[in-house]
């Protein structure tokens, strides 16, 4: 029996819940598709923001991750935030479109999904999540806004995931960890 490959994008506003699920659905891909046993060859995780989307680096980065991605076809790929983040970063922080129909259809060609992960509209909810990322991560402090801007953020990505070419799921984090929405993304890429 043959196996299918995965390519998965990750995409949401801050504070949603995408590397939770990320993590989830890693632990069930990588032992399912690992060759060796020496190397977590199964599969590869990318986290493609780290400061750069919303810049003048977002385009160029994301066309020299399209050129991995082509390397990697054959590999099983986890890709946290892409071309939608750099689309609503550009938007939200420099009021700027940014064009990325060219790079949809190389993704859509390579047999790439997008999970866009949600939370319910909720600032209570997200004052905790906020709590829970400061903890973990205290210079995210440096960056934070309130819950209605994470709303806005929201608002953005659900603008974008209407206009997009790929396949897409979109998975509401009510609560987290919550394994029926990783059970949700298994059976919706099986």
């Amino acid at each position: 029996m043959e196996r299918k490959i995965h390519h998965l994008i990750f995409e949401g506003a801050e504070l949603a819940g995408k590397s939770w699920l990320m993590s989830q659905v890693y632990d069930y891909v990588e032992p399912k598709y690992n060759k060796n046993k020496i190397i977590l060859d199964g599969c590869h995780w990318f986290n493609c923001d780290v400061g750069v989307y919303g810049t003048k680096h977002g385009k160029p980065v994301i066309n020299s991750y399209l050129k991995i991605f082509k390397e990697l076809q054959n590999k099983n790929l986890l890709i946290e935030k892409f071309h939608l983040s750099d689309k609503v970063y550009n938007k939200l922080h420099n009021n700027k479109s940014i064009n990325y129909k060219p790079v949809e259809q190389i993704l859509k060609k390579l047999n790439f999904k997008i999970v866009l992960v949600v939370f319910p509209e909720n600032k209570d909810l997200l004052k905790k999540r906020i709590q829970d990322r400061l903890s973990l991560y205290p210079h995210y402090e440096r960056i934070l806004k309130n819950p209605g801007w994470y709303i806005g953020q929201q608002k953005e990505y659900l603008k974008e995931i209407n206009k997009t070419l790929l396949p897409h799921l979109i998975i509401k984090t009510d609560r987290l960890p919550d394994n029926n929405l990783v059970k949700a993304i298994l059976d919706w890429i099986e």
